[in-house]
Parts: structure tokens; C-alpha cells; sequence
């Protein structure tokens, strides 16, 4: 876990810290070089940061981490699924708000 409370996430975590995890967790699927990526980052820090105890926030390199993405039908990035009880509750792909990341949170805590 980084300081500002986003989790790295991979292959091999995945199961572990997303799937099984008892509280919700909001993972955000980038790669290096996407604009909109850099863009929602340090939207998420701030994110996780608010959620500490209630809800994670991980962070998927879908490039590196295909097996994942292609399990998720990543298509574009950035994407952000929202697992609760190891099931995908919420969706968004593309760069979106504070408002509307508290909206998707608030409606799975």
C-alpha cells in the first residue's frame, strides 16, 4: 500500500486483495502513457485517502497485468470496476469526477 492509501494490484494479488477482500474496492485499470490515466490519478489518491477504512482503491497496470484486464474485458483505459463480495457492482471507463466516484462508492459501503 502507498502512503496515499491506493493499493498496487496483479495478477497474482488480484483474487486475493480484490476477490475476497471484506470491504469494497475500486480497482482503476491504466498503463503507462494514457493521458487519461495521469489525468483520474491523483483524483483516486484523494479517493483513497477519504475511503481508508470503508473501501480500497487499487491500481491494475493493464498492460502488465493482461490476464486480469482480459478477464474484465478491458477494452479502454481508463477503467474502473467496483468489486463488492468479489462480484463487479459498479463500472465507469474514462476519466470521471470526485462527484461522481463518491456517487459509485457511496452506493456499495
Amino acid at each position: 500500500m502507498s502512503d496515499s492509501g491506493t493499493i498496487t494490484l496483479t495478477d497474482a494479488t488480484f483474487e486475493t486483495e480484490v476477490l475476497e477482500s471484506k470491504i469494497p474496492v475500486l480497482v482503476d485499470f491504466w498503463a503507462q502513457g494514457c493521458g487519461g490515466c495521469r489525468q483520474i490519478a491523483p483524483v483516486l489518491e484523494l479517493l483513497a485517502s477519504e475511503y481508508l477504512s470503508r473501501a480500497k482503491v487499487g491500481k491494475l497496470d493493464a498492460i502488465l497485468n493482461s490476464q486480469t484486464a482480459i478477464r474484465y474485458q478491458v477494452r479502454r483505459l481508463p477503467t474502473l470496476l467496483l468489486f463488492k463480495g468479489g462480484a463487479v457492482v459498479a463500472q465507469s471507463v474514462g476519466v470521471i469526477g470526485m462527484a461522481d466516484l463518491h456517487k459509485m462508492l457511496s452506493q456499495h459501503i
